[in-house]
């Protein structure tokens, strides 16, 4: 029998929109990295004017808010965990406007990262932002998480080409914002923020002009430990390439036998490096950046030939934790960030880490700043290796505190890391930020118990008024 809650969904939006069969919501109850949430109802809206009834329903009945992407989420950030309304932006999928001239797009939430590119190239122009789950995660997701990429090194992440938004609060009102607006910068505090703080429901971002030529190259290495120093050393001669990502060679060899995609599938580490620009540079970066490489011991070092293959290797670096199902049913990746000259440092730790649980642990990272990515190799049927998994993932985030770290480079922090959040930040800093939560959600109804520990916030906020 539905609920009160329910039935006023169906009466308000209709059984096109809202969803509360228990099959139909099952389906809502996990992203890719938890899978136990119970939504109360979903509604997949076709506009704005939807998704402000159906929150303004959810607040009446007391039922939490939980944004949805496409669920490709690694933090758990779309799980609803205490139930409630689950709101799929799947329909709200379209490009709004273009504004080629002033490198400009309006977007719903719903758009799938790579359609907008694929969409916009042949007017000369791109969307630079591009996690590894760019063909299908959703830009709205992006926004939620302030996802980075491989290319983020030059070209930043997902905060540095968001311009506006327009956003429904907990109180079902909309709002718009423009990086234009006189006072404090509410566009950049809804980035990153994960639904916490309001539902968006159009994007405008930035965009950027195609580059004149674009060179992809391969360099192997011995280990992991040389191909981070030559990253440390390109950088440190003042070259930023567009993209420099390391591979180790678990991770190179599964991802070559599925891709076949070129790579020296018996080197210790691979590096890729993207350099883009002016054609008459091409040449000059090529060589400053091979030279440094093989100064740091680069066993060999090829360009590809075209874009055909330039593609493919990417295809395959962007791939790489789904060819890790060639080895073993599960893997559990990490994210997190250390200054990127300890890289050869936390590459050590993690490789003991590893040994001491017993678990093999390919890497596969953004070297060029930080960005790491272990992917922890298991069978989730064996106990052992669950737990091994767990402690092993809480040490290497430890060992990247300690060497000047964060806890999250690009995945957020969503329900996964909540408990982390006071590795690295302050009761006066916890409190700060719950505070600002309050101001746009007092009642703390939208995507609870992400971001913050459970039950911590409160008595954080208290320490910090008492004082």
């Amino acid at each position: 029998m539905a609920s009160t809650f329910q039935r006023r969904l169906i009466d308000a939006l209709g059984t096109d929109v809202a969803r509360i069969e228990p099959a139909d919501l099952a389906a809502y109850g996990y992203d890719a990295y938890k899978e136990d949430g119970n939504a109360s109802a979903a509604i997949v809206p076709r506009d704005v004017r939807e998704v402000a009834t159906a929150v303004r329903i959810a607040r009446e009945c007391d039922e939490p808010v939980i944004p949805r992407g496409a669920g490709t989420g690694l933090c758990g950030g779309a799980v609803p965990v205490k139930g409630g309304l689950v709101i799929s932006f799947a329909r709200m999928n379209r490009l709004l406007a273009l504004d080629v001239r002033n490198r400009r797009a309006r977007v719903q939430p719903g758009l799938i990262n790579l359609e907008l590119s694929s969409a916009i190239a042949r007017y000369g122009v791109f969307y630079a932002p591009d996690p590894s789950s760019q063909k299908i995660s959703t830009i709205g997701g992006n926004v939620g998480t302030n996802a980075g990429g491989p290319h983020c090194l030059s070209y930043g992440t997902t905060t540095n080409h968001v311009l506006g938004l327009q956003y429904v609060d907990a109180a079902g009102r909309i709002h718009t914002t423009a990086l234009d607006d006189v006072g404090y910068d509410v566009t950049g505090l809804l980035v990153g923020s994960e639904g916490t703080l309001g539902l968006i429901t159009e994007i405008e971002v930035r965009l950027m002009r195609l580059p004149e030529a674009v060179r992809v190259y391969v360099a192997a290495f011995a280990d992991v430990e040389s191909a981070s120093e030559a990253v440390s050393a390109i950088i440190g001669a003042g070259i930023v390439p567009v993209a420099l990502e390391i591979m180790d060679k678990l991770i190179t060899q599964a991802v070559e036998a599925h891709y076949h995609a070129g790579f020296p599938a018996d080197a210790g580490a691979v590096l890729l490096v993207e350099t883009a620009g002016p054609l008459d540079d091409m040449d000059d970066a090529e060589r400053i950046i091979a030279g440094i490489a093989r100064e740091h011991g680069a066993l060999s070092w090829r360009a590809a030939r075209d874009a055909a293959e330039r593609a493919a290797l990417w295809a395959a670096r962007k791939g790489a934790a789904g060819a890790i199902g060639r080895i073993a049913p599960n893997y559990y990746i990490q994210d997190a960030c250390v200054p990127r000259t300890k890289l050869p440092a936390v590459m050590k730790a993690v490789e003991g880490i590893a040994r001491h649980y017993q678990l093999p642990v390919g890497n596969v990272f953004h070297a060029g700043d930080g960005n790491l990515h272990p992917l922890m190799i298991f069978d989730r049927r064996e106990p052992r290796q669950v737990q091994a998994v767990i402690d092993a993932g809480n040490e290497i985030l430890q060992t990247c505190i300690d060497m000047g770290g964060t806890i999250s480079g690009e995945h957020g922090i969503g329900y996964e890391k909540r408990k982390t959040l006071s590795l690295v930040f302050s009761v006066a800093d916890l409190a700060a930020m719950a505070r600002v939560r309050d101001v746009f959600d007092p009642m703390r109804a939208l995507n609870p118990d992400k971001i913050f520990p459970t039950g911590a916030v409160c008595g954080e906020v208290k320490a910090s008024t008492a004082a």
